[in-house]
């Protein structure tokens, strides 16, 4: 058998393959990031998507980039910064009140004592069990994923015993039902991220999922220099420094395989390339209904794949501005522009069910649950012409609007979303319509034609109980290997699950290196 070209080559530049071959290539092995587009970053990039305004167009802040990563990597020798921001966000409501931690030297506790005094004392001790919830997920993120025994096991005994059964079977609106009677209060803390209904048994383990950034060191959360690119850029270079082979616009058609193992891959141009191993970035429905050739793994697991679900959807909404949007009526006519930073949108936990119910019924809510973000108040690399961007994170959108008639996401269903965000932000900023220059909506169809996001869900499939821990992405493949010797998943369908970690990436990389640990060294 010819020598393969390359020890390893890994399909998609996203962050978590930059992750693996900076590791790959460090242990002495000959690597190659085979990227489709004409960057690598996956969805940690910047793009100026309208002219002199670059933003953030997909993840938008850094907040688990896991520091043995961060120090391994030297990323801030290679240009990764943090800028000091507000680590907590504005919350404005309707009636002209507002949260926003640290505002005329007051504490959140502060504030909403004000108009919810039992409420404001019981968030310390809801903060904590947040935490411990957190706590028990963030362990496991560099360890071997564990069965639902083992995590149990790993708690007998403990005061977290019954937090890991209320993180595995409770809801978000229960927890905060118990904690807190204001409404205000608990859509500021309403949140359910990949679970969708709030009232959901189990919600809680998607939702704590985010409370990792607990343990996240200060100097490494926060709004990276340059958008998050400036992530996978750093990344980029320093895998290049322990002499990563870089190729962009090398679109993968096909994994090559020979006696039931990954011995390359085939370029859409034609080209064939040979590898010992090959790390795949992209999600795993993609990788064996499109990647893997038919009939090389066995029917039944590609069945199982298409089953896991990839259903909780989100929009991102970008513009170009020619003036900060007016909250003048919470924060005054001067407001200092760090606290236009982050904002969010969600005045009631009613507020939350809507956004999720109406996706659930193919609708484009009116009521979005938006995390907005003007990195240009703080970074002024985004705008070097003058003015701002704005960013929208928004829950929830649904895979196809049927609810308006449609299977697929036209252009006119596409603006009529952009034009419901643009309505909710003019109750809060009445001059928004003025202020902005030019906008573009991303529904989950178009997330997934630039990014790869399958549907668009941005964790690639959804970060749910019964698809964590152990069974992601399925029972008995949560080691990163995948049913074909030398095929390795290493994207945010593995443990420990999706946001820019790079614990998937160092992860994969490390079963590889164990798997092969004759290179080693």
């Amino acid at each position: 058998m010819q020598q393969p070209q390359y020890d390893a080559i890994v399909v998609g530049g996203g962050h978590n393959g930059l992750v693996s071959s900076f590791y790959l290539a460090k242990a002495g092995m000959k690597t190659l990031v085979l990227e489709r587009r004409d960057f690598v970053g996956g969805a940690a990039i910047t793009e100026e998507l309208f002219p002199g305004y670059s933003v953030p167009s997909c993840s938008y802040i850094c907040y688990l980039l896991q520091p043995r990563v961060i120090d391994d990597m030297d990323l801030r020798e290679y240009g990764f910064e943090i800028l000091p921001a507000a680590k907590d966000t504005f919350m404005p409501f309707p009636n002209g009140r507002s949260l926003l931690d640290g505002r005329d030297g007051r504490t959140l506790e502060e504030q909403i004592a004000e108009f919810a005094p039992s409420d404001a004392a019981n968030l310390p001790k809801y903060r904590e069990l947040r935490k411990r919830m957190a706590g028990i997920i963030h362990k496991s993120f560099f360890e071997k994923a564990p069965t639902l025994t083992e995590l149990v096991d790993s708690v007998r005994g403990t005061e977290d015993e019954p937090i890991l059964e209320r993180l595995l079977f409770g809801s978000v609106a229960d927890l905060l039902d118990e904690h807190f009677e204001n409404e205000q209060v608990k859509g500021w803390l309403a949140q359910a991220w990949d679970a969708g209904d709030i009232d959901a048994p189990g919600s809680l383990l998607s939702a704590a999922f985010l409370g990792v950034s607990a343990f996240t060191r200060p100097g490494d959360y926060g709004l990276v220099h340059g958008g998050m690119g400036g992530i996978t850029q750093s990344m980029a270079r320093s895998c290049q420094a322990q002499g990563v082979e870089i190729r962009t616009n090398a679109r993968v058609e096909q994994i090559l395989v020979e006696d039931g193992r990954a011995t390359g891959v085939r370029l859409e141009s034609g080209e064939e390339i040979s590898s010992r191993v090959v790390l795949v970035n992209a999600d795993i429905k993609q990788l064996f209904n499109r990647l893997v050739p038919k009939g090389t793994v066995p029917d039944d697991f590609v069945r199982a794949v298409n089953r896991l679900k990839s259903n909780t959807l989100y929009y991102k909404f970008h513009a170009a501005l020619n003036e900060l949007p007016d909250f003048s009526r919470w924060l005054g006519s001067d407001p200092d522009p760090y606290y236009l930073g982050y904002i969010k949108i969600c005045p009631s936990i009613d507020y939350y069910r809507k956004a999720w119910n109406d996706a659930r019924n193919g609708l484009i809510t009116d009521s979005p649950v938006m995390h907005i973000q003007m990195a240009s108040v703080i970074d002024k690399s985004l705008v070097p012409g003058g003015g701002h961007v704005m960013s929208i994170w928004a829950l929830y959108a649904p895979l196809k609007p049927t609810g308006h008639g449609s299977e697929v996401w036209t252009p006119e269903l596409t603006r009529l979303a952009g034009e419901k965000f643009i309505d909710r932000m003019e109750e809060y900023a009445p001059n928004i319509r003025t202020a902005i220059k030019d906008w573009v909506m991303f529904t989950p169809n178009i997330l997934e034609e630039r990014v790869g996001l399958p549907n668009g869900q941005i964790h690639h499939i959804d970060q749910i109980a019964g698809q964590m821990f152990a069974n992601r992405p399925l029972p008995g493949w949560a080691d990163y290997r995948m049913p074909l010797d030398g095929l390795y998943l290493c994207g945010a369908d593995t443990h420990p699950g999706g946001e820019v970690t790079g614990a998937n990436g160092y992860n994969a990389a490390h079963k590889v290196l164990a798997d092969v640990g004759a290179l080693v060294g």
